[in-house]
């Protein structure tokens, strides 16, 4: 053991150096193949963050939200009713509204016990806090597949890397083997995944309907199909004003369920200003992904979120689930449904193809809207 923690604070110190001709893909290189990942930077007691993490003074000048916008925080909406047909169609209207003007809303009731949450974050964190040797046997870049275990999963498509590590755990079509996944999550992840997606087909109800369809039309187009989890931790950092948990981004995918501890760090893009989002017991965060905005012709929004590098000396820890369809058109092209589009509301995505959208994702780091503004059509 101690031995390990010799070679982590020997390898720290290398990626730390910096000079004149600092190389930054090579040191990228080194960190990554050190397979320690920032909780082995973060355990190591550097105080001084490598430069390969470093972002711009731009990324850097707007970390902290606006004094002018401390009261408005993001909808919360409650569940308990969803089946009640006297009550339902105002939830409705708030699921539709939410999604329109914040993109982002929380949800309480939905159906899962808050035990449930507490043993899914808590397996989580038990990976992510697994002596280094014993992460390192997941450490891989597999993406699309099976299981992933990394740090920064566009690490080398990105200027800048973030203080995150991510175990990345695909579940549908095809579901990773049972002992691929580390055991210290196995159980909790398999049975968080039915959970989640018993929370987005609820939400995918609201969400057609509020766009006046049958409330199992999104079920028919797949959107729950394919979907892959990521537990996130964001261990401690040293120096939290030079870096970030994650940059702002949006999800390219139809929708997503986020599950976090009290670790607070997540913001939102609202008005120009960026909003704190602050923890609901029991609730779940519930986000609008670039896909859901084309397909619903822009009557929902993707936004703009990040999240802070972590202050606190506790870990944040937080469980997404993405969700995006598997069946395709006929001619593998999609776009805007059709039913939405009439001559009063005509088209303002074009129809694109998988491949346009798996390259977009790839060729880069996480952006915001990039492939919403790629399939715009210009008047």
């Amino acid at each position: 053991m101690h031995k390990s923690i010799n070679s982590t604070h020997k390898i720290a110190a290398k990626i730390d150096a910096t000079s004149g001709s600092y190389d930054r893909m090579k040191e990228v290189k080194e960190f990554d193949d050190s397979k320690m990942g920032v909780k082995g930077l973060s355990d190591s007691g550097i105080t001084v963050i490598p430069q390969i993490f470093v972002h711009d003074p731009q990324t850097l000048s707007d970390l902290k939200p606006s004094s002018k916008n401390t009261t408005t925080t993001i909808p919360t909406i409650d569940l308990s009713h969803i089946n009640s047909a006297a009550h339902r169609p105002k939830i409705v209207d708030q699921v539709k509204s939410a999604a329109n003007t914040f993109g982002f809303f929380q949800v309480t009731n939905h159906g899962v016990p808050v035990s449930v949450l507490d043993e899914t974050i808590t397996a989580v964190k038990a990976f992510h806090e697994l002596p280094q040797e014993d992460r390192a046997k997941y450490y891989r870049r597999n993406e699309g597949k099976g299981v992933m275990y990394a740090s920064n999963a566009d690490l080398y498509r990105t200027s800048a890397a973030s203080w995150r590590d991510s175990l990345h755990v695909w579940m549908s079509p095809e579901r990773a083997k049972a002992e691929e996944v580390p055991e210290a999550c196995r159980e909790e992840l398999f049975a968080w995944d039915l959970h989640a997606t018993k929370v987005a087909d609820d939400v995918f109800e609201l969400l057609s309907e509020g766009l006046g369809l049958e409330g199992k039309r999104f079920k028919e187009l797949t959107f729950s199909e394919n979907r892959f989890l990521v537990g996130h931790c964001y261990p401690s950092c040293p120096q939290p004003d030079r870096t970030m948990g994650i940059t702002a981004h949006t999800d390219v995918t139809a929708l997503t369920v986020l599950l976090r501890n009290h670790v607070p760090g997540l913001q939102v893009r609202h008005e120009n200003e960026w909003l704190d989002v602050k923890t609901v017991p029991g609730g779940l965060i519930i986000n609008v992904g670039d896909l859901l905005q084309i397909i619903s012709n822009g009557e929902y929004k993707s936004v703009q979120h990040r999240v802070l590098a972590n202050s606190w000396k506790e870990a944040r820890i937080s469980v997404v689930m993405f969700f995006y369809h598997t069946k395709w058109r006929e001619n593998n092209y999609y776009g805007p449904l059709p039913e939405l589009l009439s001559p009063e509301k005509p088209p303002i995505y074009r129809d694109f193809t998988k491949h346009e959208i798996l390259e977009n994702y790839y060729s880069k780091g996480l952006d915001s809207k990039s492939f919403i503004d790629k399939v715009t059509i210009k008047n």
